[in-house]
């Protein structure tokens, strides 16, 4: 499994795990980092899925504003935990991260989808993140 691919999985479990627990995302971040120093069990929490925590911590209200914005019938608090978690992901690397081709951040979270959430999850995120990357040009521009 590509390097890249092992970030975006732990960030995608440090986003959904703070979901979980109604716990702020850079809070869990520091518990995963501070257990891998003690657990040689636990793997290194490495520099992209620290990018990528910080970088969604750095976004988190507009990210979900996007999301509540053009996702059809879903409200975000309604949405299935591990979906939400994600489409926050994958908003954040399509819209933010410049070295990440949009078809690749787009397929990492259908990815995380098919291996982790509901048979129609997949086409949702797909859905949805393709919307937002039809956008992301206005987007950046409102984001800067």
């Amino acid at each position: 499994m590509a390097a890249r691919n092992k970030a975006r999985k732990r960030a995608f479990q440090i986003l959904f795990e703070a979901d979980q627990r109604g716990a702020d995302v850079q809070s869990v971040l520091a518990d995963w980092m501070r257990h891998a120093r003690t657990d040689p069990r636990q793997p290194p929490v490495n520099e992209y899925t620290l990018q990528l925590i910080e970088g969604y911590a750095d976004h988190t209200d507009r990210i979900d504003e996007l999301i509540s914005t053009y996702s059809v019938d879903w409200a975000l608090d309604r949405m299935p935990v591990v979906d939400r978690s994600i489409l926050r992901l994958g908003a954040y690397e399509l819209i933010w991260v410049d070295d990440t081709p949009d078809a690749v951040a787009i397929d990492e979270a259908v990815q995380l989808a098919k291996e982790f959430s509901t048979d129609d999850s997949p086409a949702f995120v797909n859905g949805l993140l393709g919307r937002i990357k039809e956008l992301k040009p206005g987007l950046r521009r409102e984001t800067q």
